[in-house]
């Protein structure tokens, strides 16, 4: 979490909103398969958005196509470049054509939130322009969906979903509620599909109780690692229940170093690696060769693969390269990535604050809540992710307890893959196999499980 550590627009759109309420694009290609620009959000704030528009796109009045915003962790990660080139975008940091992109199943619009993530910045480096909240967060970010939504007609009718990753998922809990806000004073023009809290930091409480017995139970702790863990895990669910959050978030730290020293650095993304050795990056090897699929994204693809920038793979190099060459806009003293770090110690006395209510809110307001969580993940464990679930006060919560669970497959595959659950407006997917980054991990049952969500049409 800490570590490594729209919208297509209509051309006549896009020129008069260039100059309207701080929105800059540069470039739309005449099929709109892609375009991107930035967003002043707040004065000297400047949150950057890449859209594109799936090739895959079905035109059904009765079923629209849906849009998939998707929200990085961090706080500071970004998901312009983590999200799209590492995970579900349509090229990877090879700039070759992804297989299992989610553009299969609907538009995907990134951004680099919160500001001071990625090619986001704020003017003259003014720190005090970061974000320090979850809440904050969520207000630039419907600030960016009014300028993109509102004054485009196609792009307001299609079904917008909140996938969030990681830390991403307790901003996404306060964008849905944002979002549904707006939508009914009618700030903003939309329509919410729900909201996707993929392995998301919703209760840091109970995650890092559930790090130790995790860790013990697969044999990555004894019996010392765990009593230690436990202490120090006990400790940040008093301070977090003082309200103490910022301290909460300095025991954080020390919790993960002595577990990465007990443990011979496991990897808290996926607790069957040693640290730094999770399988981020997609590798040539998933990549299928077929014409048809090289036709699909060559639309993306331009002449950015002449360039030698993208010979090795390396993310920071492909972003602060061949990436921001083709974008343009993005200022030439910016460095990608390289505030991040500001951003999180901007959020630091909000990283620790449970947003569980958030989650019962969404529900009781009628908005479609996903969970997912991938079965090897660490830092939000599965077994963490099912304690928050069940301090849920929605009314639904003890129907949903008894459903049974159903098998996940791929495709003509018969492993089980998975399972899911669904009750009236919760739904949960546990994914097998799978780390912190499921897409990466299990990207055929991951692909499966969007298209149920986002209910995209098929041809």
């Amino acid at each position: 979490m800490k570590r490594s550590v729209i919208a297509y627009l209509l051309i006549l759109c896009l020129l008069v909103s260039c100059n309207n309420g701080g929105t800059k694009t540069v470039r739309s290609y005449s099929d709109g398969s892609e375009a991107w620009g930035y967003v002043e959000v707040r004065p000297k704030a400047h949150m950057f958005w890449w859209h594109y528009k799936s090739p895959y796109r079905v035109e059904d009045p009765s079923k629209p196509w849906p849009i998939i915003l998707w929200l990085q962790g961090g706080p500071g990660a970004s998901g312009v470049g983590i999200g799209n080139f590492q995970e579900v975008g349509p090229l990877d940091t090879f700039l070759k054509p992804r297989n299992s992109t989610w553009l299969k199943k609907a538009d995907l619009l990134f951004v680099d939130s919160p500001v001071g993530s990625g090619y986001s910045f704020v003017e003259e480096n003014q720190k005090d322009l970061y974000v320090k909240s979850d809440e904050e967060a969520a207000k630039d970010l419907t600030k960016l969906l009014q300028q993109l939504f509102n004054k485009n007609h196609t792009l307001n009718q299609s079904p917008l979903f909140i996938v969030a990753e990681s830390y991403g998922g307790k901003i996404a809990v306060k964008l849905g509620l944002s979002v549904f806000d707006s939508v009914q004073s009618g700030k903003l023009k939309l329509h919410l599909g729900g909201v996707v809290l993929g392995d998301s930091w919703i209760s840091p409480e109970d995650f890092v109780l559930s790090w130790g017995p995790l860790l013990n139970y697969v044999s990555r702790l004894d019996d010392k690692g765990l009593d230690l863990s436990n202490s120090l895990a006990e400790k940040i669910r008093k301070q977090i229940k003082n309200d103490e959050y910022v301290q909460a978030t300095q025991t954080w730290m020390e919790l993960e170093n002595v577990i990465s020293s007990k443990s011979n650095s496991v990897d808290f993304y996926n607790f069957l690696l040693d640290s730094e050795m999770d399988p981020v990056s997609l590798t040539t090897s998933e990549i299928k060769k077929e014409n048809i699929i090289i036709k699909k994204y060559s639309r993306y693809l331009n002449d950015l693969r002449s360039s030698s920038d993208v010979d090795e793979g390396d993310l920071d190099t492909l972003m602060n390269g061949v990436i921001k060459k083709k974008l343009k806009i993005i200022p030439k003293d910016l460095r990608w990535g390289n505030n991040s770090g500001d951003v999180f110690t901007a959020m630091e006395g909000d990283f620790m604050r449970p947003t569980i209510e958030g989650v019962d809110e969404l529900l009781a307001k009628g908005i479609d809540v996903t969970i997912y969580n991938g079965q090897l993940d660490v830092i939000c464990s599965t077994s963490g992710t099912e304690a928050w679930v069940r301090k849920l006060k929605w009314e639904g919560i003890e129907e949903y307890k008894k459903i049974e669970r159903e098998p996940l497959y791929c495709e003509n595959d018969k492993a089980t893959r998975g399972f899911t659950k669904s009750y009236k407006n919760l739904h949960f997917y546990w994914i097998l196999g799978a780390g912190h980054f499921v897409p990466v991990d299990e990207p055929c049952v991951a692909l499966k499980m969007v298209g149920e969500i986002t209910k995209s049409p098929q041809l």
